[in-house]
């Protein structure tokens, strides 16, 4: 199944995770942590308001502004979103997220890729660069973590989410090494 059909067919908790899945991933462009977002992980899961957590992110979290187009993207992410995770624009958010995630990491992948992010969000993935291949199996596997497991697939989410902020983070060190 596609990206696209994962995302239409996903309850709000899954799209809210996924959301601030691809959000997670790309936090270290904005100066972020691994546990600035915590709070909205937590929330999901109920044992922490969403709102506050949201709050507080956007309060720690620099602008974007000095960090090119990948940062201004993921601050985007982070200010478009819900302050209710089970708000009717969690859909639209979670979707705004995956398109800016994909692009964000197209923009960090050394190799060029010809083809649009939304023809890979449907499927079309031969010859995908690697960053933006990797991004991909990411979005998939929380989007069918949720789907499969409910509230008990947001520990493995935010493992997947983890593992890929922590790739983000490397790859964007190695860019500021090279350009020293």
């Amino acid at each position: 199944m596609s990206l696209v059909e994962l995302i239409a067919q996903a309850d709000e908790r899954g799209l809210a995770a996924s959301g601030l899945a691809c959000l997670d991933r790309c936090v270290p462009l904005l100066g972020g942590d691994d546990e600035i977002l915590r709070p909205l992980w937590a929330g999901l899961a109920g044992t922490a308001d969403w709102g506050e957590g949201l709050e507080l992110a956007r309060g720690k979290l620099a602008s974007g502004e000095d960090g090119g187009e990948a940062a201004l993207l993921t601050r985007r992410m982070l200010d478009a979103a819900p302050a209710d995770p089970s708000a009717a624009e969690v859909r639209v958010w979670a979707d705004a997220c995956s398109v800016a995630s994909l692009q964000i990491h197209r923009l960090l992948d050394l190799a060029k890729d010809a083809d649009s992010v939304d023809s890979r969000r449907e499927g079309r993935t031969e010859g995908m660069p690697p960053l933006v291949a990797a991004e991909l199996r990411r979005q998939i596997t929380v989007l069918e973590l949720l789907a499969s497991h409910g509230t008990g697939g947001l520990r493995r989410a935010l493992d997947v989410s983890t593992e890929g902020r922590r790739i983000l983070r490397a790859v964007v060190s190695r860019r500021a090494r090279g350009r020293s």
